[in-house]
Protein backbone atom coordinates (compact mmCIF):
# COMPACT_ATOMS: atom_id res chain seq x y z
CA UNK A 1 0.00 0.00 0.00
CA UNK A 2 1.04 3.58 -0.60
CA UNK A 3 0.47 6.45 1.80
CA UNK A 4 -0.84 9.43 -0.15
CA UNK A 5 -1.58 12.90 1.20
CA UNK A 6 -4.96 13.98 -0.15
CA UNK A 7 -5.24 17.68 0.62
CA UNK A 8 -3.78 17.29 4.10
CA UNK A 9 -5.35 13.91 4.93
CA UNK A 10 -3.17 10.81 4.54
CA UNK A 11 -4.84 7.73 3.07
CA UNK A 12 -3.62 4.23 2.26
CA UNK A 13 -4.30 3.21 -1.32
CA UNK A 14 -3.36 0.19 -3.42
CA UNK A 15 -2.00 0.70 -6.93
CA UNK A 16 -1.27 -1.72 -9.73
CA UNK A 17 2.43 -1.21 -9.08
CA UNK A 18 2.14 -2.58 -5.55
CA UNK A 19 -0.46 -5.24 -6.35
CA UNK A 20 0.32 -6.26 -9.91
CA UNK A 21 -1.88 -8.17 -12.32
CA UNK A 22 0.47 -11.13 -12.06
CA UNK A 23 -0.04 -11.12 -8.27
CA UNK A 24 -3.80 -10.95 -8.78
CA UNK A 25 -3.68 -13.90 -11.18
CA UNK A 26 -1.71 -15.92 -8.66
CA UNK A 27 -4.13 -15.10 -5.83
CA UNK A 28 -7.08 -16.08 -8.04
CA UNK A 29 -5.38 -19.08 -9.66
CA UNK A 30 -7.69 -21.63 -8.01
CA UNK A 31 -10.80 -19.44 -8.01
CA UNK A 32 -13.81 -19.64 -10.32
CA UNK A 33 -15.65 -16.32 -10.45
CA UNK A 34 -19.39 -16.43 -11.22
CA UNK A 35 -20.73 -13.08 -12.35
CA UNK A 36 -24.47 -13.04 -11.60
CA UNK A 37 -26.22 -10.53 -13.82
CA UNK A 38 -25.01 -9.23 -17.17
CA UNK A 39 -25.98 -5.59 -16.81
CA UNK A 40 -23.49 -2.71 -17.12
CA UNK A 41 -21.23 -3.81 -14.24
CA UNK A 42 -21.55 -7.53 -15.02
CA UNK A 43 -20.64 -6.86 -18.64
CA UNK A 44 -17.61 -4.69 -17.89
CA UNK A 45 -16.18 -6.65 -14.98
CA UNK A 46 -16.62 -10.12 -16.49
CA UNK A 47 -15.02 -9.20 -19.82
CA UNK A 48 -12.08 -7.48 -18.13
CA UNK A 49 -11.46 -10.50 -15.91
CA UNK A 50 -11.74 -12.85 -18.87
CA UNK A 51 -9.21 -10.78 -20.81
CA UNK A 52 -6.94 -10.78 -17.75
CA UNK A 53 -6.87 -14.57 -17.63
CA UNK A 54 -9.23 -15.18 -14.71
CA UNK A 55 -11.59 -18.18 -14.76
CA UNK A 56 -15.00 -16.54 -15.18
CA UNK A 57 -18.51 -17.85 -15.74
CA UNK A 58 -21.73 -15.86 -16.14
CA UNK A 59 -25.13 -16.58 -14.62
CA UNK A 60 -27.92 -14.80 -16.46
CA UNK A 61 -31.56 -15.68 -17.01
CA UNK A 62 -32.21 -16.66 -20.62
CA UNK A 63 -34.24 -14.67 -23.09
CA UNK A 64 -33.64 -11.09 -22.09
CA UNK A 65 -31.28 -8.35 -23.16
CA UNK A 66 -28.58 -9.48 -20.72
CA UNK A 67 -28.53 -12.99 -22.14
CA UNK A 68 -28.35 -11.73 -25.71
CA UNK A 69 -25.54 -9.33 -24.80
CA UNK A 70 -23.58 -12.16 -23.16
CA UNK A 71 -23.91 -14.39 -26.23
CA UNK A 72 -22.85 -11.48 -28.44
CA UNK A 73 -19.76 -11.00 -26.26
CA UNK A 74 -18.63 -14.58 -26.76
CA UNK A 75 -19.93 -16.34 -23.65
CA UNK A 76 -20.93 -19.89 -24.55
CA UNK A 77 -24.04 -21.55 -23.14
CA UNK A 78 -23.20 -24.59 -21.04
CA UNK A 79 -19.48 -23.76 -20.98
CA UNK A 80 -19.17 -20.38 -19.29
CA UNK A 81 -22.72 -19.03 -19.61
CA UNK A 82 -25.53 -20.52 -17.53
CA UNK A 83 -29.23 -19.71 -17.61
CA UNK A 84 -29.57 -21.63 -14.36
CA UNK A 85 -28.19 -19.06 -11.93
CA UNK A 86 -28.14 -21.65 -9.15
CA UNK A 87 -25.78 -23.84 -11.17
CA UNK A 88 -23.43 -20.89 -11.72
CA UNK A 89 -23.36 -20.18 -7.97
CA UNK A 90 -22.61 -23.82 -7.16
CA UNK A 91 -19.73 -23.95 -9.66
CA UNK A 92 -18.07 -20.83 -8.25
CA UNK A 93 -15.67 -20.02 -5.44
CA UNK A 94 -16.40 -16.28 -5.84
CA UNK A 95 -19.95 -15.09 -6.50
CA UNK A 96 -20.10 -11.57 -7.90
CA UNK A 97 -23.64 -10.45 -7.16
CA UNK A 98 -24.13 -7.73 -9.78
CA UNK A 99 -27.87 -7.69 -10.35
CA UNK A 100 -29.72 -4.41 -9.86
CA UNK A 101 -30.46 -3.56 -6.24
CA UNK A 102 -34.12 -4.52 -6.67
CA UNK A 103 -33.01 -7.68 -8.48
CA UNK A 104 -30.69 -8.60 -5.62
CA UNK A 105 -33.58 -8.46 -3.19
CA UNK A 106 -35.75 -10.60 -5.46
CA UNK A 107 -33.12 -13.25 -6.21
CA UNK A 108 -31.47 -13.42 -2.78
CA UNK A 109 -33.29 -16.57 -1.56
CA UNK A 110 -32.01 -18.42 -4.63
CA UNK A 111 -28.46 -17.21 -4.13
CA UNK A 112 -28.40 -17.83 -0.39
CA UNK A 113 -29.50 -21.46 -0.54
CA UNK A 114 -26.71 -22.27 -2.98
CA UNK A 115 -23.84 -20.56 -1.16
CA UNK A 116 -21.33 -22.84 0.50
CA UNK A 117 -18.64 -22.48 3.14
CA UNK A 118 -15.49 -20.70 2.00
CA UNK A 119 -16.99 -18.90 -0.96
CA UNK A 120 -16.63 -15.15 -1.37
CA UNK A 121 -19.78 -13.10 -1.95
CA UNK A 122 -18.78 -10.00 -3.91
CA UNK A 123 -20.75 -6.78 -4.33
CA UNK A 124 -20.11 -3.54 -6.22
CA UNK A 125 -22.55 -1.57 -4.08
CA UNK A 126 -23.24 -1.60 -0.36
CA UNK A 127 -27.01 -1.23 -0.81
CA UNK A 128 -28.22 -4.78 -0.12
CA UNK A 129 -25.96 -5.41 2.87
CA UNK A 130 -26.35 -2.04 4.60
CA UNK A 131 -30.13 -1.85 4.16
CA UNK A 132 -30.70 -5.51 5.00
CA UNK A 133 -33.94 -4.69 6.85
CA UNK A 134 -35.37 -3.65 3.48
CA UNK A 135 -33.64 -6.21 1.23
CA UNK A 136 -33.40 -9.29 3.44
CA UNK A 137 -29.82 -9.87 2.26
CA UNK A 138 -28.01 -11.40 5.25
CA UNK A 139 -25.13 -13.67 4.14
CA UNK A 140 -24.21 -16.87 5.98
CA UNK A 141 -21.38 -16.45 8.48
CA UNK A 142 -19.10 -18.94 6.71
CA UNK A 143 -18.56 -16.92 3.50
CA UNK A 144 -16.38 -13.87 2.85
CA UNK A 145 -18.40 -10.74 2.07
CA UNK A 146 -16.42 -8.21 0.06
CA UNK A 147 -16.92 -5.19 -2.17
CA UNK A 148 -15.18 -3.49 -5.08
CA UNK A 149 -17.08 -0.43 -6.30
CA UNK A 150 -15.74 1.18 -9.49
CA UNK A 151 -16.21 4.94 -9.46
CA UNK A 152 -17.94 4.96 -12.82
CA UNK A 153 -20.44 3.12 -14.94
CA UNK A 154 -19.91 -0.48 -15.98
CA UNK A 155 -19.54 0.68 -19.57
CA UNK A 156 -16.66 2.94 -18.52
CA UNK A 157 -15.06 0.05 -16.63
CA UNK A 158 -14.85 -1.72 -20.00
CA UNK A 159 -13.97 1.20 -22.29
CA UNK A 160 -11.24 2.46 -19.97
CA UNK A 161 -9.78 -1.04 -19.80
CA UNK A 162 -9.74 -1.36 -23.59
CA UNK A 163 -8.06 2.04 -23.82
CA UNK A 164 -5.25 0.80 -21.56
CA UNK A 165 -6.44 2.87 -18.63
CA UNK A 166 -8.42 1.99 -15.53
CA UNK A 167 -11.09 3.40 -13.29
CA UNK A 168 -10.61 4.11 -9.60
CA UNK A 169 -12.51 1.84 -7.23
CA UNK A 170 -13.18 1.55 -3.53
CA UNK A 171 -12.96 -1.76 -1.70
CA UNK A 172 -14.22 -3.13 1.60
CA UNK A 173 -14.31 -6.31 3.66
CA UNK A 174 -17.59 -6.77 5.52
CA UNK A 175 -17.02 -10.34 6.65
CA UNK A 176 -13.77 -12.35 6.66
CA UNK A 177 -14.73 -16.00 7.14
CA UNK A 178 -11.67 -17.53 5.48
CA UNK A 179 -8.87 -15.22 6.59
CA UNK A 180 -8.26 -14.45 2.90
CA UNK A 181 -10.97 -11.88 2.29
CA UNK A 182 -8.60 -8.92 1.92
CA UNK A 183 -6.27 -10.59 -0.55
CA UNK A 184 -9.28 -11.83 -2.50
CA UNK A 185 -10.87 -8.39 -2.73
CA UNK A 186 -7.64 -6.68 -3.79
CA UNK A 187 -6.94 -9.34 -6.41
CA UNK A 188 -10.45 -9.03 -7.80
CA UNK A 189 -10.20 -5.24 -7.78
CA UNK A 190 -7.06 -5.40 -9.93
CA UNK A 191 -8.50 -8.15 -12.14
CA UNK A 192 -11.59 -6.09 -13.07
CA UNK A 193 -9.30 -3.28 -14.23
CA UNK A 194 -9.23 -0.79 -11.36
CA UNK A 195 -6.80 2.10 -11.72
CA UNK A 196 -6.17 2.17 -7.99
CA UNK A 197 -8.09 0.94 -4.96
CA UNK A 198 -8.95 2.90 -1.84
CA UNK A 199 -10.47 1.45 1.34
CA UNK A 200 -13.99 2.14 2.50
CA UNK A 201 -16.81 0.35 4.30
CA UNK A 202 -20.08 -0.98 2.88
CA UNK A 203 -21.85 1.83 4.77
CA UNK A 204 -19.67 4.66 3.51
CA UNK A 205 -19.77 3.33 -0.04
CA UNK A 206 -23.54 3.22 -0.28
CA UNK A 207 -24.09 6.55 1.46
CA UNK A 208 -21.60 8.40 -0.75
CA UNK A 209 -22.73 6.60 -3.91
CA UNK A 210 -26.44 7.25 -3.47
CA UNK A 211 -25.82 10.89 -2.57
CA UNK A 212 -23.33 11.35 -5.42
CA UNK A 213 -25.46 9.97 -8.25
CA UNK A 214 -28.51 11.93 -7.09
CA UNK A 215 -26.31 14.99 -6.70
CA UNK A 216 -23.33 16.23 -8.70
CA UNK A 217 -22.88 13.11 -10.83
CA UNK A 218 -26.30 13.17 -12.49
CA UNK A 219 -29.35 14.51 -10.67
CA UNK A 220 -28.06 17.95 -9.70
CA UNK A 221 -26.22 18.44 -13.00
CA UNK A 222 -29.33 17.54 -15.02
CA UNK A 223 -31.44 19.93 -12.96
CA UNK A 224 -28.92 22.79 -13.17
CA UNK A 225 -28.54 22.36 -16.92
CA UNK A 226 -32.28 22.43 -17.48
CA UNK A 227 -32.74 25.47 -15.23
CA UNK A 228 -30.08 27.44 -17.11
CA UNK A 229 -31.28 26.30 -20.55
CA UNK A 230 -34.89 27.21 -19.80
CA UNK A 231 -33.83 30.62 -18.45
CA UNK A 232 -31.81 31.41 -21.57
CA UNK A 233 -34.67 30.31 -23.81
CA UNK A 234 -37.17 32.42 -21.87
CA UNK A 235 -34.89 35.43 -22.39
CA UNK A 236 -34.95 34.98 -26.16
CA UNK A 237 -31.83 32.89 -26.87
CA UNK A 238 -32.08 30.25 -29.60
CA UNK A 239 -32.05 26.51 -28.77
CA UNK A 240 -28.58 26.05 -30.26
CA UNK A 241 -27.15 29.01 -28.36
CA UNK A 242 -28.78 27.96 -25.08
CA UNK A 243 -27.54 24.37 -25.45
CA UNK A 244 -24.01 25.39 -26.42
CA UNK A 245 -23.71 27.77 -23.48
CA UNK A 246 -25.20 25.26 -21.05
CA UNK A 247 -23.99 21.80 -22.07
CA UNK A 248 -21.69 21.71 -25.08
CA UNK A 249 -19.07 24.12 -23.77
CA UNK A 250 -19.12 22.39 -20.38
CA UNK A 251 -18.77 18.81 -21.60
CA UNK A 252 -16.54 19.40 -24.62
CA UNK A 253 -14.22 22.07 -23.26
CA UNK A 254 -14.37 22.96 -19.58
CA UNK A 255 -15.11 19.64 -17.83
CA UNK A 256 -12.23 17.78 -19.53
CA UNK A 257 -9.87 20.61 -18.51
CA UNK A 258 -11.15 20.47 -14.93
CA UNK A 259 -10.68 16.69 -14.95
CA UNK A 260 -7.13 17.01 -16.22
CA UNK A 261 -5.95 20.03 -14.24
CA UNK A 262 -8.36 20.90 -11.42
CA UNK A 263 -10.79 23.71 -10.68
CA UNK A 264 -8.06 26.10 -9.56
CA UNK A 265 -6.37 25.73 -12.96
CA UNK A 266 -9.68 26.31 -14.73
CA UNK A 267 -10.35 29.48 -12.76
CA UNK A 268 -6.82 30.69 -13.51
CA UNK A 269 -6.96 29.85 -17.22
CA UNK A 270 -10.23 31.58 -18.19
CA UNK A 271 -10.77 35.25 -18.98
CA UNK A 272 -10.75 37.69 -16.07
CA UNK A 273 -14.45 38.39 -16.67
CA UNK A 274 -15.34 34.68 -16.46
CA UNK A 275 -12.94 34.20 -13.56
CA UNK A 276 -14.43 36.98 -11.43
CA UNK A 277 -18.01 35.93 -12.11
CA UNK A 278 -17.37 32.23 -11.54
CA UNK A 279 -15.52 32.79 -8.26
CA UNK A 280 -18.23 35.09 -6.92
CA UNK A 281 -21.24 33.06 -8.06
CA UNK A 282 -19.77 29.71 -6.99
CA UNK A 283 -20.20 30.81 -3.38
CA UNK A 284 -23.83 31.71 -4.00
CA UNK A 285 -24.57 28.37 -5.65
CA UNK A 286 -22.81 26.58 -2.78
CA UNK A 287 -24.92 28.42 -0.22
CA UNK A 288 -28.14 27.76 -2.16
CA UNK A 289 -27.54 24.05 -2.72
CA UNK A 290 -25.81 23.00 0.53
CA UNK A 291 -29.14 22.60 2.40
CA UNK A 292 -30.44 20.44 -0.47
CA UNK A 293 -27.37 18.19 -0.34
CA UNK A 294 -27.75 17.89 3.44
CA UNK A 295 -31.40 16.87 2.98
CA UNK A 296 -30.37 14.38 0.29
CA UNK A 297 -27.73 12.78 2.52
CA UNK A 298 -30.21 12.58 5.39
CA UNK A 299 -32.72 10.78 3.16
CA UNK A 300 -30.00 8.36 2.08
CA UNK A 301 -28.89 7.71 5.66
CA UNK A 302 -32.44 7.09 6.89
CA UNK A 303 -33.28 4.67 4.08
CA UNK A 304 -35.81 6.93 2.34
CA UNK A 305 -33.99 6.66 -0.99
CA UNK A 306 -33.49 2.90 -0.79
CA UNK A 307 -37.16 2.32 0.01
CA UNK A 308 -38.10 4.38 -3.03
CA UNK A 309 -35.72 2.36 -5.22
CA UNK A 310 -37.02 -1.00 -4.02
CA UNK A 311 -40.69 0.03 -4.20
CA UNK A 312 -40.50 1.50 -7.69
CA UNK A 313 -37.77 -0.51 -9.42
CA UNK A 314 -39.22 -3.80 -8.22
CA UNK A 315 -42.67 -3.10 -9.67
CA UNK A 316 -43.67 -5.28 -12.66
CA UNK A 317 -44.43 -2.24 -14.84
CA UNK A 318 -41.29 -0.32 -13.85
CA UNK A 319 -39.56 -0.50 -17.23
CA UNK A 320 -42.61 0.87 -19.02
CA UNK A 321 -42.94 3.77 -16.56
CA UNK A 322 -39.19 4.40 -16.71
CA UNK A 323 -39.31 4.66 -20.49
CA UNK A 324 -41.97 7.37 -20.20
CA UNK A 325 -39.66 9.39 -17.94
CA UNK A 326 -36.65 8.86 -20.19
CA UNK A 327 -38.66 9.86 -23.24
CA UNK A 328 -39.59 13.13 -21.53
CA UNK A 329 -35.89 14.00 -21.40
CA UNK A 330 -35.15 12.66 -24.87
CA UNK A 331 -38.03 14.52 -26.49
CA UNK A 332 -37.56 17.81 -24.65
CA UNK A 333 -36.39 20.73 -26.73
CA UNK A 334 -33.12 20.91 -24.80
CA UNK A 335 -32.00 17.39 -25.61
CA UNK A 336 -33.43 17.42 -29.12
CA UNK A 337 -31.22 20.46 -29.64
CA UNK A 338 -28.38 18.49 -28.06
CA UNK A 339 -28.75 15.68 -30.58
CA UNK A 340 -28.46 18.17 -33.43
CA UNK A 341 -25.46 19.92 -31.84
CA UNK A 342 -23.62 16.61 -31.32
CA UNK A 343 -24.27 15.63 -34.93
CA UNK A 344 -22.62 18.88 -36.04
CA UNK A 345 -19.35 18.19 -34.22
CA UNK A 346 -16.50 17.91 -36.75
CA UNK A 347 -15.72 14.34 -35.74
CA UNK A 348 -19.30 13.36 -36.56
CA UNK A 349 -19.35 15.00 -39.99
CA UNK A 350 -19.95 12.64 -42.94
CA UNK A 351 -16.72 11.28 -44.39
CA UNK A 352 -16.01 12.51 -47.89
Amino acid sequence: MASINFGGVTEEITTREEFSLSMAREKLRTEVVAVIGYGPQGHGQSLNMRDNGIAVIVGQRKGGRGWNDAVRDGWVEGKNLFSDVEEAVRKATVVQYLLSDAGQKEQWPIIKRNLKKGQALFFSHGFSIVFKEQTGVVPPLDVDVILVAPKGSGRTVRTNFLAGSGINASYAVHQDATGRAKERVLALGIAIGSGYLFPTTFEKEVYSDLAGERGVLMGAIAGLMKAQYDTLRAMGHSPSEAFNETVEEATQSLYPLIGNHGMDWMFGACSTTAQRGALDWSKRFEAATKPLFELLYRDVLQGVETRRVLDTCGAPDYREKLQVELDEWKNSEMWQAGAKVRALRPENAPKK
